[in-house]
């Protein structure tokens, strides 16, 4: 965009049944018919790269469903059976909405957390229009001529944004989203059939802290790093707390495990993986960490060593509710023996509580593959 390239976006807005991409999820074309991202996992991305070319072509913002075909599975149309709906906008250096998609590209390559609402459903002429929405409520850009409109979209967008999710947010004809009281009448800002607004929240990536630089450690920094985790190794033994040792490591900390977990910044995001399997570590950092707001926390060890901790929890007053969160022993019983392996193991459980998954082999279990929770996580920056 800064080179003055011209582009089409193509982004996926809803998904229906079973899809392969959840919304937010896009493929670019520029006019030298240069591709990246991806809408489908190949099911309907050559439909998609030709309506990015039309719309390169003709400047035009479309609407497009694509659903399975029950004449031709192999038409286009997405064949595991779900229907997903695709806004496909050109981007050039002079069109309305290009100062706003740089701002918003800008904010995102620096890491900054704001939220992108784009008009996908509603008048041909207000298809594709922008709002960028910051933090503390500032926005840039608008979706037409009515600033109660944009003030209802940014509140809304700034409550996605902080609560990390990427959707679609439904303004009625009056302005206001749906749920929340009307504007009043005549407050200018009345749009025939309403808005469809889609929000993409652009945040930091998620934490995982591992506590425990012992040789499993390593595995389980590359297994987080590929699941898109921001990954620090913490031990307060500096022997082992080495960069030599944790080459793909985002950060090294050498300190108690406890005291470094209640200084550090978690969120409902944040998993916690302990490998530390000695008391005298485990005891007080468990204590800590069962009472944060996190996604996941697991702890190595073996059923003796887990019962032995339990026990020792109790005594410090951690209470049942609290040890219901600790995943001990940790991961999934895959029949791990290597710290490959068992970093599968771990990665794959964080993967099923993330996703409310079973962990159950999907041959012959019945459960969807994709599951619908009703939310979408945000768009992650690294």
């Amino acid at each position: 965009m800064e080179e003055g390239r011209t582009f089409a976006v193509a982004t996926v807005v809803t998904v229906s049944g079973s899809a392969p991409r959840a919304p937010g999820a896009a493929l670019a074309v520029d006019s030298e018919g240069t591709v990246i991202g991806s809408v489908s996992g190949g099911c309907v991305e050559g439909a998609v790269y030709e309506l990015c070319q039309q719309s390169l072509a003709d400047g035009g913002t479309v609407l497009r469903r694509f659903g399975y075909s029950d004449e031709d599975a192999f038409a286009v149309g997405l064949t595991c059976g779900g229907v997903i709906d695709i806004l496909i906008t050109p981007v050039t250096p002079v069109t309305a909405e290009a100062p706003v998609l740089r701002s918003a590209l800008s904010a995102a390559a620096g890491g900054g957390p704001v939220a992108l609402a784009r008009v996908v459903r509603g008048p041909a002429d207000l298809l594709g229009r922008a709002l960028l929405v910051h933090p503390d409520g500032a926005y840039e850009g608008g979706l037409g001529s009515h600033s109660d409109r944009d003030r209802t979209a940014a509140a809304e967008a700034r409550a996605m944004l902080e609560g990390g999710r990427t959707g679609t947010v439904e303004l009625s004809a009056s302005g206001a989203s749906w749920g929340s009281p009307r504007t009043e009448s005549g407050g200018g800002s009345h749009c025939p059939g309403g808005l469809t607004l889609l929000v993409e929240s652009s945040v930091p990536p998620p934490r995982m802290i591992v506590f425990g630089a012992i040789d499993f450690a390593a595995a389980l920094v590359r297994a987080g790093k590929f699941l898109g985790y921001h990954v620090t190794v913490c031990d307060a033994r500096p022997v082992f707390a080495t960069r030599a040792r944790l080459p793909e490591a985002d950060d090294i900390v050498i300190d108690w495990p406890h005291r470094y977990l209640g200084r550090t910044a978690t969120d409902e995001r944040t998993v916690l993986c302990v490998l530390t399997h000695d008391a005298k570590f485990d005891v007080p950092l468990l204590t800590e960490a069962l009472r944060l707001p996190v996604a996941y926390i697991g702890a190595m060890g073996s059923r003796r060593t887990h019962a032995d901790r339990e026990r020792r929890l109790r005594e410090v007053g951690v209470t049942e509710g609290e040890l219901a969160r600790l995943r001990s022993p940790i991961g999934l019983d895959l029949g791990a023996h290597t710290p490959e392996e068992t970093a599968v193991s771990i990665a794959a459980e964080i993967v099923a509580t993330r996703r409310g998954g079973t962990g159950l082999p999907l041959t012959g279990s019945g459960t969807p593959i994709h599951r619908d929770t009703g939310e979408r996580e945000a768009v992650v920056v690294a």
